[in-house]
């Protein structure tokens, strides 16, 4: 398989291997088109993939992704170091979580973390490994969440007898 679209900014640069060698993007007047060359299944399915992964490596260069985290409970908090973050999350050790290339890691205030860059899996995935850290509990709700994310609560013991 060979490389199919490298977009290239100040924020980043993106190579990504096409998933069918038969549908490639092609460039005119300014705009990026994906044509398929029959209407098989196999082509069809392939034609949105490659669509939507030319989209998103696009709009990862111009804009940028980000995903918002919130930190939910009584002295967990996040700080910012060289290396990634340092996370106190109510374990008896403060977690260091070290940031792969590309991504950036900030910390507005302690109980919030935003996750930055160029391509949309990698900072899902990141995202998502810091909330495994401690997900959030249905009873007090405490944990790493996603901004906006319901937590689904559960009642506690109904009562001594």
């Amino acid at each position: 398989m060979k490389p199919f679209v490298t977009p290239s900014t100040m924020l980043a640069m993106r190579v990504r291997v096409s998933p069918c060698s038969d549908l490639l993007p092609g460039s005119s007047s300014g705009r990026v088109t994906v044509t398929r060359p029959s209407d098989e299944d196999q082509h069809k399915a392939l034609h949105g993939l490659t669509r939507t992964l030319t989209a998103n490596m696009v709009e990862g260069v111009t804009k940028g992704f980000s995903k918002n985290l919130e930190l939910i409970g009584v002295g967990y908090k996040a700080e910012v170091r060289p290396y990634g973050l340092q996370l106190a999350l109510g374990y008896s050790h403060p977690i260091e979580y070290r940031a792969p290339q590309g991504i950036k890691l900030t910390a507005p205030v302690p109980t919030q973390i935003v996750v930055e860059g160029a391509n949309k899996e990698v900072v899902g995935q990141v995202a998502a490994e810091i909330r495994s850290l401690r997900p959030p509990e249905p009873y007090k709700g405490k944990g790493v969440k996603y901004a906006g994310e319901q937590i689904r609560r559960k009642a506690g013991k109904a009562g001594g007898k």
